[in-house]
C-alpha cells in the first residue's frame, strides 16, 4: 500500500505568463491538502528571484535548479532519481489541487493494487465548472483524444474509471510502475505523456483509473502538457508539440516494418496534410505541421529508444488496448456536433430568400432586357468592335498566351505575359469548341449577371428584399457599365461583373478563411483586367489589415494579408520585368487591346461627367438621343443616389457608411487620375487609361452607402421614406440607362459582328494550325508614317496582347530593326528586307486596308508602298482582301526562333508558381461543413447591425 507521496512541482519563468501568481496558488494549494504530502520537491527551470523566494518560503523538502531549456520530463527525472516513497505527485506551477485530491488518489490507489497510476478531474483555472480533461485516449491512427474537454461539469462522466491514458498533469503513480515504466518520454516534448506513459502502463498488464473525485485546477502554463492556445505564438507552439508527438507515437507503436514505412511517409504526409489543411481553413497550422515532420524525422535515434523502452514494458498484445480507444463514429459524434446547441445571444444568420425576395425575377428580368437590347449577338459568333478582337482558336493556345515566353507580337519578345491574358484563357475555356463564342455569351449574359451579383453584393449590407433588388437594378443599370457593354470594352466589363463578388468575399475575409480564399481569387481577375485600380485596393487593403489589428479580438490579420498574395505572385513576372527596363507605367497600363475610344478629357467639364459615374463625353449616349445642349439634366439623375450615400455616415450604421464612402472617394480619385495617365500607344495615337473601371469602384461605394442610409430608416414613418427612396433611385437609373440599352438598334453602338480573325482568310487558315506562322502588317499614319508590327499565328487575339509592347516608349534593337525593314520594303526594291523578313520566319506582308477616313499623306504613302511592293521578285502577290493587300514571302523561309532554355525554365517555373497559389486559394475557397456551421453563426450583413422591427 502506498504510504508516502513525494510531490514533485515543476517551475519554470515565463514573461507571457503570471508565474509567480500561479505558484503561489498551486503551493497554497498543496499546503491546505487534508492528506498533506510526505516530501515535496520543487524544480525551477531557470533562475528567477521571485520564485526562488516564494518556493523557499513553502519550506519544500528539495529545491532543484535546472537550466530554462529543461523540458518536464528531464526535470521531473531529476527529481525522482533518488527516491524513498511509495508514490510520486506530478504537479506544476499552475495545478493547484482542491483540499481533498490527494485523499481521494491515494484511496484509489490504496484499493487497487493492479493501478499504475491514477488520474484527477482537471477543471480550468479560473472556472471549476468547466472541465479541462478527464481523461485522454487515441484514435486508431493515433490521434490524442481529451475526454470532456471543454465540457460543464454536470458529473456526467464521473461514471468512468479505466482510461488509456491521462493528461500528465497531477497523476499519481506508484514508484515501482515509475521505475518499470521508464519515467516520461521526453522525446514527445511535453504533449502526449501522460497518454505514453498510460499506453506503456497497459502494455505492462497495469491499469490507470480516474478519480472524479479529487478535482485539480489547470491554467495551460505549458510547463506540463501542451501550452493553453491563447495567443498566435501559443496555438503554433501548441500544434508543433501536439504533431510531434502524434508521429513519434505512430512510428514506436507500430510493429518494425510499419514503423520503417511510417517513418519514410512523415515528409509526404506533410505534402498530403498541406493540402488537407488549406482545405480545413488552417493555413496556420502548415509551419507547425512542417517543422513536426522535420523534428520527427530528424530523429531516428529517439524513436529507437523509446522502442526499446516499450518493448522492455509490454506483457499483453495491443489487441488488449482495442476497447478504451475511440472509434470514428465516436469521434465524429463527439467533433462532428456543437454540443449543446447554439447560444440565443449569437445572431444567427436568416434565409438568403432569393426566390422569395424577388432576385430570381430580377435576374430574369435583365437576361429578357439583354436579349431586347442586343438582339443581335445571338447570331453572332464572334464579337467585334470597340476593344474586342477574337480568341484563339484552341484552349491550349489561349493558355499558352497567358504564360512567360515569346509573345505573340513583335519580332522575337521574350516577356511576362499579362494577367489578363489568364482571364481571357478562363473565360475562353468555357466553350472549349470555339472559345471566341464565350465572349459574346459573356456579352449576353452580362446584364443578369451584373444584376445577380448587384443582389448578392446587397446581402452584406442589408437584409430587406426591396434594398436588394434596388442594388441588382442600380449595379446592372450603372452607366460605366452600359457604356463599356455598348463600346465593347471587355476589360471594364470583366472588372464591373467581379467587383460585388469581391465585396461579398472580402467583407468577411477578416473572419473566414473561405471568405479570405475567394476574396483574393477574385481580385487577380480585378487587378488582372484593370492595373489602375491597384492603388486604391492597395489603400483598402492597408485600412482593412489596421482595423483587424486593432480589434478587440485582434484575429484575422493572416486571412487579410493573404487577400493580396496571389494578385503579387501573378504580377510578379510583370513587375520583375518592369523593374529590369526601368518601365513602371507598365503596371498600370491598361491590358488587352489598345483603343482610345469615346471618353471625357481631363478638363473640369469631364471630371464633372466623371463625379457622376458617366466615363464619356456623350454622357452615357444621351447626346445621340436629343437635340445638341438638351442634355444638360442627364447627370442630375444620380443626385438622389449620392445624398443617400452621403447621409450614410449620419444614420446609425455610422461606421458601415463612412468605410462605403471611403471606398467611393478612392474611385473616384482613381477616375480622376487616369484620365490624366497616357501610357499606352495604338500605333501613333496616345491613348489615356480608362476611367470607367475605377468609377465601377465608386459606384460600388455610391451604392452600398445608400443602402446603408435606407435600411436604418426604422420609424414607421421613415419605412414609408425607404420604400420610395428606393423607387426613386431605381427609376432613375432606368431613366439614365435609356440610350445606352437602345445603342444597338439606333446604330450607335460600336459592337458589330466579329471576325474569326483580324488576317485575311489566307493566313488564317495556315495560323490554324501552326501558330509559328509570322506577318508583317504595315498600317499607314494619317502624319504620313508607316506602322509595322509582327503577328504570329493565324490572328491578332484578345489574349495575345502585350502591355510590354504598347507601351514602349524607347525603341530596342528588335524596334530599329522592324522600322529599317519597313522602310525598305516601301521605299526600294532591295531584296535585302525579304530576306531578313525569311530568316526571321516572316512569311507575309500585309498592308492593312484604309478605314475609311484616310488623310492624303496616308494615302500617298499606301499607294507608293504597294507600288515598291509589287516590284519585288521575292514576294507573291495574293491580292486584295477584306483586311488589305497581302503578299507572300517566296524565299524560303525559315523557323521561328525557338524559345531558349533559359526562357522555357523560366516559363515552368512562373506556370508552377501560378498554378501552385491558384490551388492554394482554391482549397481555401471550397467550403467546408465546418465552415458552413460557422457561417450560419454569423450574421450576413457586415458592420454593425440593430435587429429592431424585424
Amino acid at each position: 500500500m502506498p504510504a508516502r507521496v513525494h510531490a514533485v512541482v515543476v517551475v519554470r519563468p515565463d514573461g507571457r505568463t503570471p508565474a509567480a501568481l500561479h505558484l503561489r496558488r498551486t503551493l497554497a494549494a498543496i499546503a491546505a491538502l487534508r492528506r498533506p504530502v510526505d516530501a515535496l520537491t520543487i524544480v525551477l527551470c531557470g533562475a528567477d528571484e521571485e520564485l526562488d523566494r516564494i518556493a523557499r518560503d513553502a519550506t519544500p523538502t528539495h529545491i532543484r535548479t535546472l537550466s530554462l531549456n529543461t523540458g518536464y520530463a528531464a526535470a521531473v527525472a531529476a527529481a525522482t532519481s533518488d527516491i524513498d516513497e511509495d508514490a510520486l505527485w506530478l504537479l506544476a506551477q499552475d495545478t493547484a489541487p482542491e483540499a481533498d485530491a490527494l485523499t481521494h488518489l491515494v484511496s484509489a490507489l490504496e484499493l487497487a493494487p493492479s493501478l499504475a497510476f491514477v488520474a484527477p478531474k482537471l477543471t480550468r483555472w479560473n472556472d471549476r465548472s468547466e472541465l479541462a480533461s478527464m481523461g485522454v485516449t487515441m484514435t486508431r491512427f493515433g490521434r490524442t483524444v481529451v475526454h470532456a474537454e471543454g465540457q460543464l461539469d454536470q458529473g456526467q462522466h464521473d461514471s468512468r474509471e479505466d482510461i488509456l491514458g491521462a493528461d500528465v498533469r497531477a497523476i499519481l503513480v506508484r514508484a515501482d510502475a515509475w521505475r518499470d515504466l521508464g519515467g516520461l518520454d521526453a522525446a514527445l516534448l511535453g504533449a502526449d505523456q501522460g497518454l505514453d506513459l498510460g499506453v506503456r502502463a497497459r502494455l505492462a498488464s497495469g491499469r490507470v483509473s480516474i478519480v472524479p473525485r479529487a478535482r485539480v485546477a489547470t491554467s495551460g502554463d505549458g510547463v506540463a502538457g501542451v501550452p493553453a492556445p491563447i495567443s498566435p505564438q501559443r496555438r503554433q507552439r501548441a500544434a508543433y508539440i501536439g504533431r510531434t508527438a502524434q508521429l513519434h507515437r505512430r512510428v514506436v507503436y507500430a510493429n518494425p516494418v510499419a514503423a520503417i514505412l511510417l517513418w519514410l511517409s512523415i515528409l509526404p504526409l506533410a505534402a498530403w496534410n498541406t493540402v488537407l489543411l488549406l482545405f480545413r481553413k488552417q493555413p496556420s497550422l502548415i509551419g507547425p505541421e512542417w517543422w513536426a515532420a522535420l523534428s520527427a524525422f530528424g530523429r531516428p535515434l529517439a524513436i529507437f529508444r523509446s522502442r526499446r523502452r516499450l518493448a522492455e514494458v509490454k506483457r499483453v498484445p495491443w489487441s488488449q488496448l482495442v476497447p478504451l480507444r475511440v472509434t470514428g463514429s465516436q469521434l465524429r459524434e463527439v467533433f462532428g456536433t456543437d454540443e449543446g446547441g447554439e447560444s440565443p445571444t449569437v445572431p444567427t444568420r436568416r434565409d438568403l430568400r432569393f426566390f422569395t425576395g424577388g432576385g430570381a425575377w430580377l435576374v430574369l428580368a435583365a437576361l429578357a432586357t439583354s436579349v431586347v437590347a442586343f438582339p443581335a449577338l445571338l447570331a453572332w459568333p464572334v464579337l467585334g468592335g470597340g476593344a474586342l478582337q477574337p480568341l484563339r482558336t484552341t484552349v491550349s493556345r489561349l493558355w499558352a498566351d497567358a504564360s512567360y515566353g515569346q509573345l505573340s507580337l513583335g519580332w522575337n519578345v521574350v516577356a511576362p505575359a499579362d494577367p489578363f491574358a489568364t482571364v481571357v484563357a478562363l473565360i475562353g475555356s468555357t466553350t472549349p469548341w470555339q472559345p471566341s463564342q464565350a465572349i459574346v455569351v459573356l456579352w449576353i449574359l452580362a446584364l443578369p449577371l451584373a444584376a445577380l451579383g448587384g443582389w448578392f453584393m446587397a446581402t452584406r449590407v442589408t437584409e430587406r428584399s426591396v434594398l436588394r433588388v434596388t442594388a441588382g437594378i442600380a449595379w446592372a443599370l450603372a452607366p460605366t457599365f452600359l457604356v463599356a457593354l455598348v463600346d465593347g470594352r471587355p476589360t471594364a466589363v470583366i472588372v464591373h461583373l467581379l467587383l460585388p463578388w469581391l465585396f461579398t468575399a472580402a467583407s468577411v475575409a477578416h473572419r473566414s478563411w473561405t471568405g479570405a480564399g475567394a476574396a483574393s481569387l477574385i481580385l487577380v481577375g480585378v487587378i488582372a483586367a484593370s492595373p489602375s485600380l491597384a492603388p486604391a485596393f492597395v489603400a483598402l487593403w492597408v485600412m482593412m489589415l489596421l482595423l483587424v489589428v486593432f480589434m478587440p479580438s485582434g484575429r484575422g490579420a493572416s486571412r487579410v494579408v493573404w487577400l493580396l498574395v496571389p494578385t503579387a505572385v501573378f504580377f510578379a513576372p510583370l513587375i520583375w520585368h518592369a523593374i529590369a527596363t526601368g518601365d513602371g507605367w507598365v503596371l498600370l497600363a491598361d491590358p488587352g487591346v489598345a483603343w482610345a475610344g469615346p471618353q471625357v478629357v481631363a478638363d473640369a467639364a469631364g471630371r464633372s461627367l466623371l463625379a457622376a459615374g458617366i466615363p464619356t463625353f456623350d454622357i452615357a449616349g444621351w447626346t445621340t438621343l436629343l437635340p445638341e445642349g438638351s442634355a444638360w439634366w442627364v447627370p442630375l439623375l444620380v443626385v438622389p443616389l449620392a445624398l443617400l450615400a452621403l447621409a450614410a455616415p449620419l444614420s446609425q450604421r455610422w461606421a458601415s457608411g463612412i468605410a462605403l464612402l471611403v471606398v467611393t472617394a478612392l474611385g473616384l480619385g482613381t477616375a480622376f487620375a487616369a484620365v490624366g495617365i497616357a501610357v499606352v500607344f495604338d500605333e501613333s495615337e496616345v491613348i489615356a487609361l480608362w476611367p470607367g473601371a475605377a468609377l465601377s469602384l465608386a459606384w460600388l461605394g455610391v451604392l452600398g452607402g445608400a443602402l446603408v442610409t435606407l435600411d436604418a430608416a426604422l420609424a414607421p414613418r421613415l419605412r414609408a421614406a425607404r420604400a420610395a427612396g428606393a423607387v426613386v433611385v431605381s427609376l432613375a437609373i432606368i431613366v439614365l440607362a435609356v440610350p445606352s440599352l437602345t445603342a444597338m438598334a439606333r446604330g450607335t453602338a460600336y459592337l458589330d459582328r466579329g471576325d474569326v480573325s483580324t488576317l485575311p482568310a489566307y493566313i488564317a487558315a495556315e495560323g490554324r494550325d501552326d501558330p509559328n506562322v509570322g506577318t508583317l502588317v504595315l498600317t499607314p499614319q494619317s502624319g504620313g508614317g508607316l506602322a509595322a508590327q509582327y503577328v504570329w499565328g493565324g490572328s491578332e487575339t484578345l489574349g495575345g496582347q502585350s502591355t510590354v509592347i504598347s507601351t514602349q516608349t524607347t525603341a530596342t534593337e528588335q524596334n530599329e530593326l522592324t522600322g529599317s525593314l519597313a522602310a525598305d520594303l516601301v521605299t526600294s526594291t532591295d531584296s535585302a528586307a525579304i530576306e531578313e523578313l525569311a530568316a526571321q520566319g516572316i512569311s507575309f506582308v500585309l498592308l492593312a486596308s484604309d478605314d475609311g477616313d484616310e488623310t492624303p499623306a496616308a494615302r500617298a504613302l499606301r499607294l507608293s508602298a504597294t507600288t515598291s511592293l509589287n516590284q519585288r521578285d521575292t514576294l507573291e502577290g495574293v491580292g486584295e482582301t477584306a483586311k488589305g493587300e497581302l503578299w507572300r514571302v517566296v524565299a524560303e523561309v525559315s523557323e521561328r526562333a525557338a524559345p531558349s532554355e533559359e526562357t522555357q525554365a523560366m516559363t515552368t517555373i512562373v506556370a508552377i508558381s501560378q498554378l501552385a497559389i491558384v490551388g492554394i486559394a482554391v482549397l481555401l475557397a471550397i467550403p467546408t461543413a465546418a465552415t458552413r456551421r460557422a457561417a450560419r453563426r454569423a450574421p450576413r450583413v457586415v458592420g454593425p447591425y440593430w435587429q429592431e422591427g424585424r
